[in-house]
């Protein structure tokens, strides 16, 4: 009965969503972020509750599995009433609800999904299963309300580095996208070598603006003639670079490293977008993800862009790390493109990326 229940509704609402206000729940839970938020027309944020759990993981250095899973499992009843009241709504004035179904921690997943199943089920509402990453696209959207494809996207974050071309609000070509360690893993992982603790990126960042790019860590293009791109190297050259000075019993300049390292990732990526951008006819470049609330990315690319005649945007800093406004808004642009109707069969898939995203299909 859901079945069929959700598939008129879905089919319904894509059709009233050129006469009426749509208003969509998204639900965000793939790593260490419990989120739920209300958005209106894929555009505007009425919520977005945010319940982070940064201090209970940086005493382990990093993000525990299962502790995630189980603080998502105690803060998502009371992010949903708290997204729901400021929001102004009820569950009834709630027209469909997007969930993150992967990519993430399993666990973290299986949390969120189930959580919208229960919800869709009781409320006998359209469920709508969203990509992460193409959620992060999506955070431009609440941002820049002018902003429409096509263009090309850049994603960084601590599981994913990629170019695309964005041809519709359901269309995209991959350009580019990384061989080894996403952009924001490796700041992770040369945060802790460092000894800076977790979250790494905010860390490397803030010590790089007290130190100096004098240490050659890249010294030539990475796969040259390519979109893609590789960061594996130049972490291990810091772990082996920190190595050899703790053996020596030298100083670790480690605001210097931070700096160097830094400024020289930033500087790959900013000259492969930017140059994808201006082949492009668009001549627009749209970052997404947790990295593009990085200083030195946003001031070196808003720079390039300038330079070179491209528009660059960014989401709000408050919507570039994991939310679910962001999931929300690509569940209403699934939703009038006609796709990403999930059923109660739905489960998490953790290792989906964009290229598998794109080989998916439902048969409902």
């Amino acid at each position: 009965m859901y079945k069929e229940i959700a598939k008129a509704k879905f089919a319904k609402l894509q059709k009233e969503s050129k006469t009426r206000d749509i208003y969509i729940l998204g639900i965000e839970s793939s790593c260490d972020e419990t989120s739920i938020a209300v958005v209106k027309n894929g555009r505007e944020v009425l919520s977005n509750v945010i319940a982070t759990q940064i201090e209970i993981h940086a005493r382990f250095g990093g993000v525990v599995p299962e502790v995630a899973s189980r603080n998502h499992l105690m803060a998502i009843d009371s992010v949903l009433d708290e997204a729901l009241a400021q929001a102004g709504k009820t569950l009834d004035e709630i027209d469909a609800i997007a969930v993150t179904y992967g990519a993430g921690l399993v666990g973290a997943l299986m949390v969120g999904v189930n959580y919208a199943k229960a919800l869709a089920y009781a409320k006998q509402l359209p469920l709508i299963a969203v990509n992460h990453i193409k959620g992060h696209i999506s955070a431009n959207y609440l941002t820049n309300k002018e902003l429409q494809p096509p263009f090309v996207s850049l994603v960084v974050s601590g599981g994913h580095t990629a170019l695309l071309k964005i041809k519709d609000y359901d269309k995209f070509d991959m350009l580019g996208s990384t061989t080894d360690d996403a952009l924001g893993e490796c700041y992770d992982k040369v945060a802790k070598c460092l000894g800076l603790g977790y979250p790494g990126g905010v860390k490397v960042d803030k010590r790089a603006k007290e130190g100096v790019d004098n240490i050659k860590f890249i010294t030539h293009e990475m796969l040259p003639g390519t979109y893609d791109f590789s960061f594996s190297g130049v972490k291990t050259q810091i772990i082996n670079y920190v190595h050899k000075l703790k053996q020596a019993g030298d100083n670790i300049p480690v605001n210097d490293i931070c700096a160097s390292f830094q400024n020289q990732v930033i500087e790959q990526v900013v000259n492969k977008s930017i140059k994808a951008s201006i082949k492009d006819k668009s001549k627009t470049l749209v970052v997404g993800g947790g990295v593009s609330a990085n200083s030195a990315l946003r001031e070196k690319l808003e720079k390039a862009g300038l330079d070179n005649g491209v528009k660059v945007y960014f989401p709000q800093i408050k919507l570039s790390g994991d939310n679910g406004a962001m999931i929300a808004s690509e569940g209403y642009f699934q939703l009038i493109s006609g796709k990403g109707l999930a059923l109660l069969d739905l489960t998490p898939a953790p290792n989906i990326n964009l290229k598998s995203e794109r080989r998916r299909e439902k048969n409902i």
